[in-house]
């Protein structure tokens, strides 16, 4: 079905739209993971999987994307194949400045966290799941992920495993307390750092159950805040890297990457393909176990906040 509000005209899968209109828990996925974070087929796979995780967790997956200039809230599984086969160069990854470019020459489209962020809000949409945000860009600290911009004017709850561990994470964290981002450590007292538990940077509050995450959306609506919340998850245990073999690693592919002038849009995809490369596709599996797990968390914290009270009736 169409759906046309104020903000944008998008195309709502039917099983998305009817759990919308019951008040059932949804989760918004990102599709960049499809087109440019993943190799094929590992990023058909790990998007299919992710829906699979989400659906394990009590709700409904809405994968986001723009197809041929239509905003989809939901894909089918032929529109999955299709974004996971198409070459990177004929898919723009979507933040907030792309969206009306892609819309008006008609193109295709992968949503970014940002790009993410608003669509799903605009569907009202609360709860979305994603690997890593973007961030402060190690070495170029003029170089900040708009994903930073749009957590302080995005009202969305973002499960994810921290920042990308190639970004520069004290700047990214200190720009998320800058904006008023409330940073959650679920089941942990520090963000992780993405393939590794441990990064030695605060998180603003641990929290270990979908109840008391819920409470705090609430709490966060209530207060009408137009910014988002982060919810940081580590990686399961079997599948997290060790943090000092990781940083060596991280290291060299930030070097290689400046010696080779790649900065900008073009850093993060290359720097996460070489680092599958010089892990010997370790990250890659940390990746995608991480995706899942995200997924399933964010699917048992929506479906925690559809069923709970507000603060005053409680």
């Amino acid at each position: 079905m169409s759906k046309t509000n104020p903000k944008f005209s998008f195309v709502i899968l039917p099983e998305v739209a009817a759990a919308l209109n019951n008040k059932q828990p949804v989760v918004a996925l990102e599709s960049t993971v499809i087109t440019h974070g993943l190799p094929y087929p590992a990023n058909m796979e790990t998007a299919v999987a992710m829906e699979t995780a989400v659906r394990e967790g009590g709700a409904i997956p809405a994968t986001i994307a723009i197809i041929q200039g239509r905003i989809h809230i939901g894909l089918t599984a032929d529109q999955i194949e299709y974004l996971a086969t198409r070459s990177r160069d004929n898919v723009r990854k979507c933040s907030r400045r792309d969206l009306p470019l892609v819309v008006a020459r008609q193109g295709d489209g992968a949503t970014t966290v940002a790009g993410t962020m608003i669509l799903a809000h605009a569907a009202d949409i609360t709860l979305f799941a994603t690997g890593g945000i973007g961030g402060v860009h190690r070495g170029h600290p003029f170089d900040v992920s708009a994903d930073l911009a749009e957590l302080s004017r995005t009202p969305v709850t973002v499960v994810c495993s921290g920042a990308k561990s190639i970004l520069d994470l004290p700047a990214t964290r200190e720009l998320l307390e800058t904006h008023g981002v409330p940073v959650i450590g679920y089941g942990t007292d520090e963000m992780p750092a993405f393939y590794t538990w441990h990064s030695g940077l605060p998180v603003d509050l641990r929290l270990d159950t979908p109840t008391a995450v819920a409470a705090v959306m609430r709490a966060h609506r209530q207060l009408a805040l137009q910014s988002g919340i982060l919810i940081t998850v580590p990686a399961p245990a079997a599948a997290a890297l060790d943090s000092a073999e990781m940083e060596t690693i991280i290291t060299q592919a930030t070097q290689e990457a400046d010696a080779q002038g790649i900065h900008g849009a073009t850093a993060t995809p290359w720097l996460l393909s070489r680092l599958v490369e010089l892990t010997n596709g370790r990250s890659l599996q940390t990746n995608t176990a991480l995706l899942r797990n995200n997924g399933y968390v964010a699917a048992q914290i929506a479906t925690a906040y559809s069923q709970g009270s507000e603060i005053g009736d409680q």
